[in-house]
């Protein structure tokens, strides 16, 4: 296309987005329209992408990280021919694929889910790093992000991650429009000032006008021929570019055009352009992978003393040499999270990304997003800082695995900022999620086989002392289910736990059978989801359940036993034992009785429910 064209297909792409909006009555075309230059130039230039086959390994990768401005994207699917009119013109409408922002759950040309600044191009580095390093098939990777988000941390961890990876085959596109929500950013039009920041990163900048289509080409040419390094393309633009109504002005932010008819008629009117976008080369073909295999998981001995961190590390390393799609990550622990076995033995499919957790979790997205299995560990209180990365995971269906190690009190004298206690509450409100805690190695490494064939946001919590195993290695633990380690027919209450507290659990329900009070122990290693009926039957049977958790009373085991209970049937008596006080620094034996969650305190609990204790 030549000059005329490109501004044409630019006013296309505003008039759209103003319409989109319009029929809406929301949204946020001003966003959209301060980058339909940059939006054009690329679909119809440089984007090389095959839109009836969007599993093609050879398509470039689009994100949209500035997510508010989907009319602008709806706006370039229409002109690639990929939806029509009609469908454009259903934006936000119920059981429309044209979401207020876009995920890939409804379309399935989006890479990830957007809306939550800062989160695109974390997740672009994710999938440059699978097309750099694993798929090698040549595709670039574009994402458009906007301004205000630059404000965001996990923008600076993805530059700096992208920078230290040498990551030429990625491209930041800001659309620096000046104006945010509320008013003006915090360098307005200062291309200088993003400029600065970005080359202390590594790399390569390119500052231009966003209005001029021909300077936005040869910049894109730019950044593709740029080696060794990725390229950030800083544009000028004006919000509300060409509706001078609009056009740079406060207060306009996420709502539609005051008077759209006339907006559209400055715009020039409605037009139907169509592009033929670039389909990917045949040179980009995809890197062959092996069909999985059956894993040969390590094996433990009963009686054995294994920390589930360490058998989290060995099951992993036996999956990665079965499945050559499983890959790993890690947030510069790996010798504390036992990831470091995995990286001794498959290097090329470990990253690390240092202590950085949000573009941890972004890898994984984007590593997923591209069709691998990926692990990613740090220690579980460090997750939490991801949390919003986790969110949006779910939101975007985004199949990933993360391990969170020295959970609980348990881990002794470093202190309650190293203690994972909300983890479990984290995970468990997470849509669609899998909640796992194995107490022994065994149980452990079938559990990381597991999750690797489970769909969303799976969480696995492992332990940093050692602990004895309880079950044979040929022992299956289904997800959704749980064991009972001791039951009779003289039962008087259950102790629930998982982890660490089972072994506590054990201990205690030895100590109160010697003195003739028998327990039922159920080992509770799927906080989510479940096991309902064998909870229901406990609860029939012995009236009254105590749960015992490392973890914080709130959202907890407690809190998963009492969901099976909310189906209207009458709820059995329940007292939870957990975490309630602020830790200190002391060893795992100390902490666990100072929380109250050892064997001579739920030993305790239980003498009192079942009206037997001695009061001294």
């Amino acid at each position: 296309m030549n000059t005329r064209q490109l501004t044409e297909l630019g006013q296309q792409l505003r008039v759209d987005s103003v319409r989109a909006a319009n029929a809406a009555s929301s949204g946020h075309p001003t966003s959209s329209m301060s980058a339909a230059d940059l939006m054009a130039v690329l679909l119809a230039h440089h984007l090389h992408y095959d839109f009836d086959r969007p599993a093609h390994p050879g398509n470039d990768r689009f994100i949209l990280s500035k997510g508010h401005a989907s009319p602008l994207l709806y706006a370039a699917y229409k002109a690639a021919g990929a939806i029509d009119d009609a469908e454009l013109l259903t934006f936000r409408e119920l059981g429309s694929r044209l979401e207020g922002h876009p995920t890939p759950r409804r379309l399935p040309w989006v890479e990830t889910a957007t809306g939550s600044l800062g989160q695109g191009l974390p997740v672009g580095v994710g999938i440059a790093l699978s097309g750099k390093r694993l798929e090698r098939t040549g595709y670039r990777v574009w994402v458009l992000c906007g301004d205000s988000e630059l404000a965001e941390g996990s923008v600076w961890e993805a530059a700096e991650h992208a920078g230290y990876e040498h990551l030429e085959n990625l491209t930041a596109i800001v659309d620096v429009n000046r104006l945010g929500q509320r008013g003006p950013t915090r360098h307005g039009h200062d291309l200088d000032a993003y400029a600065r920041r970005f080359q202390a990163f590594g790399w390569h900048t390119i500052e231009i006008d966003g209005h001029d289509v021909d300077a936005v080409d040869r910049a894109y040419g730019e950044a593709e021929s740029t080696s060794g390094q990725p390229t950030v393309i800083l544009a000028r633009t004006l919000k509300g570019k060409g509706v001078a109504a609009v056009e740079d002005r406060e207060g306009l932010h996420g709502k539609p055009l005051p008077d759209a008819e006339e907006a559209i008629a400055e715009l020039g009117g409605v037009r139907e352009l169509r592009i033929e976008v670039q389909e990917p080369p045949a040179a980009r073909v995809l890197h062959a992978v092996a069909a999985p295999g059956q894993a040969e998981l390590p094996r433990y001995d009963k009686g054995d003393e294994v920390a589930t961190r360490d058998a989290y590390g060995q099951a992993l390393t036996a999956l990665g040499g079965a499945r050559e799609d499983v890959v790993a990550i890690d947030g510069e622990v790996g010798d504390s999270t036992r990831s470091e076995y995995f990286a001794k033995e498959y290097p090329d499919r470990y990253f690390e990304c240092y202590i950085a957790e949000q573009q941890m979790v972004a890898a994984a997205v984007g590593l997923a997003a591209r069709g691998w299995v990926p692990y990613a560990a740090t220690f579980a209180a460090f997750l939490t800082r991801a949390h919003d990365f986790v969110r949006m995971a779910s939101i975007s269906g985004a199949g990933i695995n993360l391990v969170g190690s020295h959970a609980g009190v348990s881990i002794g004298q470093d202190g309650p900022s190293q203690m994972g206690l909300e983890d479990l509450a984290m995970f468990r409100s997470v849509y669609g999620s899998t909640v796992l805690y194995p107490c022994d190695a065994n149980q452990t490494a079938k559990l990381v086989a597991a999750m690797a064939g489970l769909d969303g946001v799976r969480y696995l919590r492992t332990s940093r002392g050692a602990s004895p195993v309880l079950y044979g290695p040929d022992e299956e633990f289904p997800v959704g289910g749980s064991k009972v380690l001791r039951s009779s027919g003289e039962d008087r209450l259950t102790l629930v736990a998982a982890g660490v507290t089972v072994h506590e659990a054990l201990a205690a329900a030895d100590s109160l059978a010697e003195a003739g009070i028998r327990a039922r122990v159920i080992d509770l290693y799927s906080v989510k989801p479940v096991d309902r009926d064998t909870l229901r039957q406990a609860a029939e049977d012995t009236g009254c359940l105590l749960t015992v958790e490392d973890h914080r009373e709130e959202g907890g085991i407690g809190d998963a036993v009492l969901d099976a209970f909310l189906d209207g049937r009458p709820v059995p008596r329940l007292v939870r034992l957990a975490v309630r006080t602020m830790p200190g620094s002391a060893s795992p034996a100390e902490q666990l009785h100072a929380a109250g969650i050892d064997a001579e305190s739920i030993a305790t609990a239980a003498r009192l429910l079942v009206e037997q204790a001695v009061v001294r």
